[in-house]
């Protein structure tokens, strides 16, 4: 056994927005598969796909209509098939999405439930319940769609389905005993392909408080990863777990489930990763600290108690397709960069595993100003317009080129990548010496050649406010000043990574800016 999981670097990508490989403007398994290189030199152990299955495409493939198969602009079986061997091939595990709270409506499971009667076993397979008011024209209860509004449709004999996503996301019944053993065979599908774990789409999701109560509450999704809801986190969610582990660890190669779990304390987030439940569970902790030691110093000193409390280790995540780009949330610009660096090298020296979401080993911000004509994530059509959603996130990778789309297609990318992205392609930062991508790439270099990164011990090492450090073994420390200015620093060690690819260090450590010090015994090297 490795528990390769406890310490790897995974690297995720969003498969619309990677690489195109048939120039139809939109990213398939034909371009990631020729782009693996890329994630081989960045240093990382392993990748995560988005959804690729099937789907009417009303969430960007989160709304999966068969879950055994490859939607055709995506490629084919026989494509991911030959992407997972050369990932293989390459010494790279690969981790693909699961998405078991809700299927698209146009699942056949979803068109046999509309079309049997109320209390029919295949309507049984999901939410579906009779409205309040004389004639059952009001929702059965106040529950909002993360999406914004309602979280209830109705259908046309007058009975409602429950959607916690957009309507095109009806949730499956998981108390309903055919759901979980159909999901157990999908998650079979897969592992006998040969991929190595699965991320789980909304793990905290799935069962439901069982009298569906209302919450009594305004913008309860606001409470998401901070207060109690009837409709996330119930303790009936880790039988699921308990049973899927078993699946896993009867596949040889150590085969992962990762949560994507939102609880209202990392108490509960614990609970994902029990030994005999998930091994890894996201730190969404870190990613919603704002930019300060003491905040941050609070996120890891409570992930870290709590995650030891049940034998497990932290899994650290700054971005994804989900949130804004940490060099924009980080105050956007120059500053904004250089924070996103810093914490990337923070986050890369803390102990347990860490996601690095694709664009972030370049430095590349939101894109903001999209044209509402191409925008199309449903939280900006629910929203009216009023929410720019995520697609500002989702922009494609910009690989080389002086122009659009910066070799990502041939054609017209399915969302357009600003002009001024021709400084920040893979090509044009792998000729620069002090690039994002390039630090990126030595720090990972040597987390992979010092053992004390990883997994294993953290020992804070005092210093002046403003500044955290902290000690990976008795040769390497971390540094970071969250401040805007200059701290004089007395610790150990020769400068072997810093996240402004300065050279030298003189014990001056500018502000928005960590260090790495220690030395590399030559063993390790």
């Amino acid at each position: 056994m490795t528990n390769w999981w406890r310490d790897a670097v995974v690297y995720q990508v969003y498969v619309r927005s990677f690489a195109d490989g048939d120039g139809d403007g939109i990213g398939d398994l034909a371009g990631i598969r020729e782009r693996l290189p890329h994630l081989v030199s960045l240093g990382v152990d392993a990748v995560w796909l988005t959804p690729f299955y099937p789907s009417p495409m009303a969430d960007g493939g989160y709304d999966v209509a068969d879950y055994r198969d490859v939607d055709p602009t995506f490629g084919t079986l026989a494509d991911f098939d030959a992407l997972l061997a050369r990932a293989h091939e390459l010494g790279l595990r690969v981790l693909v999405d699961v998405v078991p709270n809700h299927t698209s409506d146009q699942h056949e499971w979803f068109a046999a439930a509309l079309a049997a009667a109320p209390g029919d076993p295949a309507r049984d397979r999901y939410l579906f319940r009779d409205g309040r008011g004389e004639r059952g024209e009001l929702p059965p209860n106040d529950w909002e769609s993360v999406f914004g509004g309602p979280a209830w449709t109705r259908v046309a004999d007058g009975q409602w389905y429950l959607h916690l996503f957009d309507p095109r996301q009806p949730d499956l019944n998981w108390r309903n005993p055919q759901v979980r053993a159909d999901f157990r065979e999908v998650l079979a599908f897969w592992l006998d392909r040969g991929v190595d774990g699965f991320r789980i789409d909304v793990a905290h999701g799935m069962i439901k408080h069982p009298e569906l109560p209302d919450t009594g509450l305004d913008e309860q999704i606001s409470l998401l990863g901070h207060g109690e809801l009837p409709y996330f986190d119930q303790d009936e969610v880790h039988e699921i777990y308990r049973d899927w582990r078993q699946l896993f660890d009867s596949y040889r190669g150590e085969r992962i489930g990762v949560a994507e779990a939102w609880a209202s304390t990392s108490e509960r987030l614990a609970r994902y990763v029990r030994p005999d439940e998930l091994h890894q569970a996201f730190n969404f902790a870190l990613l919603e600290a704002p930019w300060s030691a003491p905040d941050f110093r609070r996120v890891v000193v409570e992930s870290l108690a709590t995650t030891a409390e049940v034998g497990a280790t932290t899994t650290w995540v700054l971005g994804n397709h989900d949130v804004q780009r940490p060099v924009t949330r980080y105050g956007d610009g120059d500053l904004g960069s250089r924070r996103a660096r810093a914490a990337a090298l923070f986050s890369f020296a803390l102990p347990g595993s860490v996601y690095v979401y694709q664009g972030e080993e370049l430095g590349l911000p939101e894109v903001l100003d999209l044209p509402d004509d191409v925008r199309q994530d449903p939280i900006w059509t629910r929203s009216g317009g009023t929410d720019p959603g995520r697609d500002g996130c989702r922009v494609p990778m910009p690989w080389s080129g002086d122009a659009p789309p910066f070799g990502f297609s041939s054609g017209e990318s399915w969302l357009p990548l600003p002009e001024e992205w021709k400084t920040a392609t893979v090509a044009e930062q792998e000729s620069s010496g002090d690039s994002v991508l390039r630090t990126y790439r030595d720090a990972l270099a040597l987390r992979r050649a010092i053992p004390a990164l990883g997994d294993g011990e953290l020992e804070w090492v005092d210093t002046p406010e403003g500044v955290l450090a902290f000690r990976r073994g008795p040769d390497f420390v971390c540094a970071t000043n969250f401040g805007t200015e200059p701290v004089a620093l007395e610790l150990p060690g020769e400068l072997l990574c810093r996240s402004d690819a300065a050279t030298g260090w003189n014990g001056v450590l500018p502000g928005s800016t960590a260090v790495w010090l220690g030395k590399i015994h030559e063993e390790s090297a």
